[in-house]
């Protein structure tokens, strides 16, 4: 199954639901000391868990550029599949090459 964003009529995909949750699960694990949205509310609290608001954009993009900015510092061995349950591996395993790195970009649309 896809996920993704909707803001009014139009959809995004993002990409299957275990990725998402991979997504927020790196970022609260290694970010925020398994603390979700205790550094990053509106990514975590509002656009995760319920819906981020148009005056809230703005604050969410600076949070998501600070996340940017972290998960490029942190090696690939460094993301977690699933917070609730730390033995997931992603699908991938520990088969990845030494050059690859975490890199997020994310758009939202204003």
């Amino acid at each position: 199954m896809v996920v993704g964003l909707q803001t009014g009529p139009i959809f995004f995909k993002i990409g299957t639901g275990s990725f998402l949750h991979c997504f927020f699960s790196t970022i609260s694990y290694n970010l925020e000391n398994s603390k979700g949205g205790s550094k990053f509310p509106y990514l975590m609290n509002d656009l995760y868990r319920k819906e981020l608001t148009p005056e809230n954009i703005e604050k969410a993009e600076i949070e998501l550029n600070i996340i940017h900015t972290a998960l490029k510092s942190f090696p690939p061995n460094k993301v977690i599949w699933d917070i609730e349950d730390l033995s997931q591996r992603p699908p991938w395993g520990n088969n990845i090459a030494d050059r690859i790195q975490i890199f997020l970009i994310i758009f939202i649309p204003v």
